[in-house]
Order: structure tokens, then sequence, then C-alpha cells
């Protein structure tokens, strides 16, 4: 196996020149995206180069207390986002949401990181933060597509909502249906993913580690973690983001009330 070939700042400067095919296809097919495309990558840049940073440093103290406190603050930032992306009323629903992530995230590290993986020390700071960050991360669209369904569903289909609540159901009775549809949809895109990775694609954590040296098996075991990982991650938080966001959006007569 070849050492990490490392790429230098210039090597990656040049590479960004690609990014004038994407501007070119903008201008022809005048998509309009021109502003939101050069703010998303220049922030992603910021960002990305600011946290590897941060991380070398992190990963230098490796304190429990700080590794712990960067986990919530990924959690509340990643919360937040979800509340955003779905465009719904944070006062009401950021709490469910933040439960939902805690509830799929937490006893999936502990498992990982204590029973599995079993770094020295346990709450190494190079295992724990990005674990939670690829587990994080593959959950946002899910849960912003879960919810976004659940509402737009009881938006078109007001009526069959109302009929339920007329025979006599309660908000949770006649939303079960709305939140099962939108688990469903949300739950498609990772189970499509699963179906095709190893024969359609090679997921990124696992090319990572080949590309860095990382006996190929050595990565296929850690990818298959992660993949199953994540749908287990997804599965509980979308269901426990939905259950609680009915019981805090809706009002006891079934009332809407974002």
């Amino acid at each position: 196996m070849q050492q990490i070939i490392d790429i230098s700042w210039w090597q990656l400067i040049s590479f960004m020149l690609i990014l004038l095919i994407p501007i070119y296809i903008n201008w022809h097919f005048k998509l309009g995206l021109s502003r939101d495309a050069a703010l998303s990558v220049v922030r992603m840049i910021a960002q990305l180069i600011l946290i590897g940073f941060y991380l070398q440093y992190l990963f230098s103290l490796n304190s429990i207390l700080l590794n712990l406190l960067w986990l919530c603050l990924m959690m509340a930032i990643g919360a937040s986002a979800i509340i955003k992306g779905a465009k719904l009323n944070y006062q009401r629903c950021y709490m469910p949401v933040l439960a939902g992530i805690a509830c799929g995230l937490v006893p999936l590290l502990m498992i990982l990181i204590l029973g599995l993986i079993e770094p020295t020390p346990y709450f190494s700071a190079q295992y724990l933060i990005p674990l939670a960050g690829m587990l994080l991360g593959n959950s946002l669209s899910g849960n912003i597509v879960a919810l976004q369904h659940l509402f737009n569903g009881l938006e078109d289909k007001h009526l069959e909502y109302e009929s339920y609540l007329a025979l006599g159901a309660s908000p949770v009775q006649a939303t079960r249906e709305f939140v099962q549809r939108s688990m469903r949809q949300s739950l498609m895109p990772i189970l499509a993913s699963m179906s095709t990775t190893g024969l359609v694609t090679l997921p990124g954590m696992m090319t990572g580690q080949i590309l860095s040296g990382v006996n190929p098996m050595v990565a296929i075991k850690y990818q298959l973690i992660i993949m199953l990982a994540i749908f287990v991650m997804l599965t509980v938080s979308i269901s426990v983001s939905l259950i609680l966001t009915v019981r805090s959006a809706i009002g006891k007569s079934g009332e809407i009330l974002l």
C-alpha cells in the first residue's frame, strides 16, 4: 500500500478552475443560481478550512469536556438547519427535532465508541467527532423531507385529516397515516443507496480511507458500520422528530399551530 499522497494548496486552487463548468452552464441556461452557488462554495471552503484548523487543535487537546461541548453544538446546529430547511416554526419544532437527533445519535455513538471501535482514550476526538459528523450530516436531509412531507400532506389533504377528527380520532391518531407516509418518503433514499452501494457507488468514507492507504477490507468494514449506523440514526431520529413535532405543533382539538 502507498503512503498518503498530500495535495498542495496550489494544486487545490488549480483544481477549483473546474468550477468554470457549472458557471458556464448557469450562464448558458440562465438559471439565476450564480449568487447562491458562489456563496455556497465560499462558505464551504471557509468552513472546511476553519474546521480543519480547529480539529487539529481539538485532536491534540483531546479534552472530554470540550469534545462533549462540540458534540452538543453539532446537534444544536443540526436541529436548527432542519427547522430552517423544512421552514417550520422554530419555537414549537426545535426541541422535538433536537430530541429526535439526540435519541438517534447518542446511543449509536456509545455503541460504536464503547462497544465496537474502543479507541484509547474512549472519548478520542479523532473518532467521536467524525463519526458524529457523518451520522448527523446524513440525517439532516431525511428529517427535512419527513417534516416537509408531513405538513404538506396535512395541508394538501386537510379534508381527510378533518374527517378523521370528526369521527372522534385524536390528533395523534388522525396524523398517523400522514406520519407513515412521511417516514416512507424520507427513508427511500437511504434504502436505495444501501441497495446500490458497492456496485454503483463507492461511499466517500471508504474511498477516503483507501486513498489514504488503508487496506480495502478494513475500509469496507468501517463503511458497513457507518451505513448501518446511518440507517438506524435516520429511522430513530425521523420517527422521534415526527412523533414529538405532532404533539408540539398540533393542538388538543386538532388545530395546526404553525
